[in-house]
């Protein structure tokens, strides 16, 4: 199992402040929350980036619908190669939450699923170095191949992780066409473990990253472990350490999540 954390908030300083640290403190990935507005993830990761050496950097998660496709290809491409191929892309079709602006936006839960379908394909194209997309939902046409050409990832593949929902044989479905899933509503080891069975049946790969997050302390390795040991055995790939709690930018939360990311990820006891 790898181990990853997930800034809750803060200034852009701050947040990279804890990205750093989180390096130094041996967490294999940071991830960043693409809220609506405020500091942008794309540019925070770019910073980062270019301050590490190690760490998978990624948005836990980027809402795809309401993104142009084409301009989130280019920014996880400028990410992935500022940090020579450590970039990874968290996908969903995003959350209809009392603080989400009001823009126009896709509301539709099928309409934005079907958008995040296209926009997959569209940003696979792109990032092999293709010049036009025609789907469903969005063309794309550009006539200068040097441009696809020089915003080509440094990974030949980079890993899109996707939300799904068990037992949702649709939602799931998506999966298999991505490297990683974020399981949906909750639900414990044992829908992982059969999550993860269907998925393997249907062709998934048997090092399919799925997710797991939550709250582990860092003076208590024992009991850290106690809480994602089950995640592990049923099948989790990454452990996502979160502290989702408002506010998420109180100097107290600042101290919480410096302190938590300094204590090192849990590992499993000697």
């Amino acid at each position: 199992m790898k181990y990853g954390v997930i800034l809750p908030g803060g200034t852009a300083p701050e947040q990279l402040q804890q990205a750093v640290l989180a390096e130094q403190a041996g967490w294999d990935g940071v991830f960043v929350w693409e809220a609506a507005s405020g500091v942008d993830a794309w540019s925070l990761l770019a910073a980062i980036a270019a301050a590490t050496t190690r760490i998978r950097l990624g948005t836990m998660l980027t809402p795809l619908p309401w993104r142009r496709p084409w301009k989130v290809a280019s920014q996880v491409a400028t990410v992935d190669q500022l940090s020579a191929g450590r970039a990874v892309l968290g996908i969903g079709v995003g959350a209809l939450t009392a603080d989400l602006p009001l823009t126009g936006e896709a509301t539709d839960l099928r309409e934005r699923a079907a958008m995040m379908d296209d926009g997959i394909d569209l940003m696979r194209t792109l990032w092999a170095g293709g010049t036009s997309h025609h789907g469903p939902h969005y063309d794309y046409e550009v006539g200068r191949g040097d441009l696809a050409e020089v915003g080509r990832p440094v990974q030949e593949r980079v890993p899109i992780w996707v939300v799904a929902v068990w037992p949702r044989p649709r939602s799931l479905r998506r999966v298999l066409k991505c490297d990683g899933v974020i399981p949906g509503h909750g639900g414990g080891p044992d829908e992982i473990r059969q999550m993860r069975a269907w998925l393997v049946e249907r062709g998934a790969p048997e090092d399919l990253d799925i997710l797991a997050e939550g709250e582990t302390p860092g003076d208590d390795a024992a009991a850290a472990w106690a809480r994602v040991s089950p995640w592990a055995e049923a099948g989790c790939t990454w452990w996502m350490e979160t502290r989702w709690e408002m506010p998420h930018h109180s100097a107290e939360r600042m101290h919480e999540i410096r302190g938590r990311i300094a204590a090192g990820p849990p590992r499993r006891p000697a």
